[in-house]
């Protein structure tokens, strides 16, 4: 029998021709490999070795190996259900700091005996190292399948495809279908917890790539899960609970209506936060943060706008506007230029600077040059009347740090972030990583001209600064406003599809690349010409 080199590392083993990523991995020794990487493309470890090759062997200190170890976990998660309780189902309805969020119905209360059942079971399968196979249905085939199991959603789906084929998932005796590859078998699925939240929901707790694939505590960020829930609600008003009923507006072209619904409610959203902040009069600042590509410029203006309108005289600040000399920026672990760092601002200068302001001095505010590096001071001056307020826009803002020497009975904290609701069906949802790494992508290309491997090349730098500066002070945000629209991802494809395309073959983030235009591929397009002028998407597509 023939026989083939595969390389992996500074490791090699020769294995007779056709043999299996997953038996390649066993001969040399791979902790937990969830997928392989074969000539730049994300492959299952059931796939099977044709010739000599240098592989890369995913685990969950990879975000493509956190995929899909989120995948096959979800899947555990639900045969887990199913066998325990009989007429079941599960919701996997979105993404969570380090867990996902899921409705569980089981005809009565979840209790946390229940959930107990449920982890020994989760266990249990894992022990029995059972195997996750694949397999490629006809689109008929798909489409009956999921008409006989009564998931019409996923049915309504089908017909989106442009596939003659849809790869489906078998766990013991479920079927089903996911965005993503899935691991070879349970065995590798044993780090998780599961913490039950009320009104039978449960977050399944999942290892963290950045703590390099291990657990952390979970902590409760209710006020985001309330944020999401409620704008998950009002899909079900609208009748629009997955994102085949916007795919048949669009087809239908009655989309343009729904659009107009989407600004109607973010912008209502903005409005109640002013008139909120307006019935505290003692509010000089109020302070927005939110991670990259959240919307907060737009949304700093929106908010400046609502307050001009109620009588106030609005004032839009940027911390960015106070970075030091770039000569001066703190360096990282590694010795890089960390612009991420809270002291990357200059402190002394922003707060002397609010001090003043508050004080009714008048102050020249500043301009940061980024390309030289340094801030400018030319003639804009600012100064508070009986009227103002002060907008503050950037990372750190949610951090007392920023802002140590001022009362906080003159602050209001607002924290942004797009929580997409619309869910691509019951078990497949679109992450908020995922919806903003696309609106980086677009913008950055367009502003900056700057090519899609050095945006996902900088992405983990920028989760890395989100973690330490932004994640943790969540919870003191006054409000969390969610900066995403529900149609928005049809108008982004049109723009991001021909910028990840552009990625070639040989290219490190060829496979991040193609998992995206996997992930818009459900999708279909939406005209921008829909898309008022003001809306938040236009931060991204101009």
């Amino acid at each position: 029998m023939k026989k083939i080199t595969i390389y992996y590392n500074d490791k090699k083993v020769i294995v007779p021709v056709n043999t299996t990523f997953y038996m390649i991995s066993q001969y040399l020794c791979v902790d937990h490999p969830l997928g392989v990487v074969v000539d730049d493309k994300i492959l299952s470890l059931e796939e099977r070795a044709e010739e000599d090759l240098h592989v890369l062997f995913l685990t969950l200190k990879d975000v493509s190996g956190y995929k899909i170890y989120q995948a096959g976990l979800k899947f555990l998660f639900e045969v887990a259900i199913k066998e325990l309780y009989q007429n079941s189902e599960v919701k996997f309805l979105h993404s969570v700091p380090k867990g996902i969020l899921c409705d569980v119905e089981i005809h009565r209360e979840v209790t946390n005996e229940d959930v107990t059942l449920i982890k020994e079971k989760m266990n249990e399968l894992v022990s029995l190292n059972e195997k996750i196979e694949a397999y490629h249905l006809r689109i008929s085939d798909a489409l009956n399948y999921f008409k006989n199991t009564n998931e019409t959603e996923k049915a309504s789906m089908v017909q989106y495809n442009p596939s003659d084929l849809i790869t489906m998932y078998r766990l013991r005796n479920r079927l089903n279908y996911f965005y993503n590859i899935m691991p070879y078998d349970t065995s590798v699925l044993d780090l998780f917890d599961l913490v039950l939240l009320g009104e039978n929901r449960i977050v399944i707790v999942v290892p963290v790539v950045s703590l390099g694939g291990k657990l952390a505590p979970y902590v409760n960020y209710q006020n985001i899960i309330d944020n999401f829930l409620e704008s998950h609600n009002w899909l079900k008003i609208m009748n629009m609970p997955y994102l085949a009923s916007l795919n048949d507006l669009v087809a239908n072209y009655n989309i343009k209506e729904f659009i107009l619904a989407n600004e109607l409610i973010f912008n209502q959203d903005i409005m109640k936060a002013s008139r909120e902040i307006s019935k505290r009069p003692e509010i000089k600042f109020v302070l927005i943060a939110g991670p990259s590509s959240s919307g907060k410029t737009t949304t700093t203006k929106r908010l400046s706008t609502y307050f001009r309108s109620i009588g106030y005289d609005p004032i839009c600040i940027s911390t960015d506007d106070f970075f030091v000399d770039r000569e001066l920026t703190p360096l990282n672990e590694k010795g890089e230029k960390d612009f991420e760092s809270l002291q990357a601002i200059d402190l002394p200068l922003f707060n002397q600077t609010l001090q003043k302001l508050l004080n009714n001095e008048e102050v020249i505010m500043p301009e940061y040059d980024f390309i030289a590096g340094k801030k400018k001071f030319a003639d804009h001056k600012a100064k508070l009347k009986e009227n103002s307020i002060v907008l503050i826009e950037g990372l750190h803002s949610l951090n007392d740090d920023l802002l140590p020497g001022i009362d906080k009975k003159y602050k209001y904290k607002i924290y942004l972030s797009p929580f997409m609701p619309l869910q691509i069906d019951r078990h497949n949802y679109v992450s908020t990583l995922d919806l903003r790494l696309i609106r980086r992508i677009t913008r950055d290309k367009r502003t900056r001209g700057q090519e899609v491997e050095d945006t996902i090349n900088s992405w983990k730098n920028v989760r890395n600064g989100e973690e330490k500066y932004i994640f943790p002070y969540v919870m003191q945000a006054d409000l969390i406003i969610n900066t995403a629209l529900s149609y928005e991802l049809g108008v982004l494809k049109v723009y991001a599809l021909p910028i990840l395309y552009s990625v070639k073959i040989g290219s490190k983030c060829f496979a991040e690349a193609r998992r995206l235009i996997k992930m818009l591929e459900p999708f279909l397009t939406i005209s921008a010409e829909f898309v008022p002028k003001d809306s938040i998407i236009r931060e991204f597509i101009g």
